[in-house]
């Protein structure tokens, strides 16, 4: 297959791009530069030659502003919003507007959609929750409407905590873990729904393949958990101990609003239509994911 993808040189997208050319896809990007090899696009823009999207089997999204990196404030918000709302909004018009257009736009969203939940079990479609990230999740995933109202199958890839310790959330965990100073956060009562990066790119080719998924899509493993046995699971894995809990009110102090999003956050994730699909995770268990990873 043709497949043109953004992002590409992400956590994500390096990974991806990798197994699709294994396989014997042929790769193309959308690049921010001009001195890049690609198609060159402008989120905040419309894209200047959308005939060079003609012919394409399939476009995958994963480009947007750092979640996690940097401190929030309403500049960095902003960047937060429009490079994701912004950016597929032009993505999918460009696209939509194509004489030959692709059978499968597969677009990233996120886990924040649904927003503090504590234990209620999140399915595709349990409705969004409040604050910025679900505000932001859901124009991302409306965004993509455009392109779904021309009869192109969309995916909206609702990812969960990407594991990997080559960047994201684990890889800034592992320094104070590893020297023995880490620990659940806040209560640890809240819900992580995690997912390994093979399986985030399993996922993803599997659904490139099976015609039937289409809207959101709960990108996670079947097996969530709460914060405080993931930081004990890392911790066993590691061989060191968890003493050192990182209080709600020090997260805060440390991280601003970001930590009430994103670290005491509970979001316990379903993934009801990979399991009614077929899909077999390669690490369905939080264990066999950190030991996979770190051993």
């Amino acid at each position: 297959m043709r497949i043109i993808i953004s992002g590409s040189t992400g956590l994500v997208g390096s990974s991806l791009v990798f197994n699709l050319v294994a396989e014997g896809h042929e790769i193309f990007r959308l690049v921010r530069s001009r001195e890049e090899e690609g198609v060159y696009w402008d989120p905040s823009g419309p894209i200047p030659d959308r005939s060079a999207l003609e012919g394409f089997d399939v476009v995958i999204h994963l480009a947007g502003e750092s979640i996690a990196e940097g401190r929030w404030n309403e500049e960095k918000k902003g960047r937060i919003r429009n490079s994701r709302t912004e950016g597929t909004r032009h993505l999918s018009e460009a696209i939509a507007s194509l004489s030959s257009p692709p059978r499968l736009f597969a677009c990233a969203s996120a886990s924040g959609y649904y927003g503090d939940r504590g234990t209620e079990i999140l399915r595709e479609e349990s409705p969004s929750g409040e604050g910025f990230l679900p505000d932001v999740c859901r124009e991302w995933e409306v965004a993509t409407q455009v392109a779904a109202s021309k009869g192109i199958r969309v995916v909206n890839l609702r990812f969960g905590i990407i594991l990997s310790q080559n960047g994201g959330a684990l890889a800034k965990m592992l320094p104070p873990f590893r020297l023995g100073a880490g620990g659940r956060i806040g209560s640890g009562k809240q819900y992580w729904s995690w997912i390994d990066l093979e399986d985030v790119v399993g996922v993803i080719e599997y659904l490139i393949q099976h015609k039937t998924l289409q809207g959101p899509v709960n990108t996670s493993t079947p097996n969530p958990v709460t914060n405080a046995e993931f930081t004990q699971n890392l911790a066993r894995v590691l061989k060191r101990p968890a003493f050192f809990p990182v209080p709600a009110f020090a997260a805060r102090a440390v991280f601003g609003e970001m930590a009430d999003a994103l670290l005491l956050c509970s979001a316990r994730m379903r993934p009801t239509k990979l399991i009614e699909a077929g899909y077999t995770f390669a690490y369905p268990d939080l264990e066999s994911s950190l030991r996979h990873l770190l051993t």
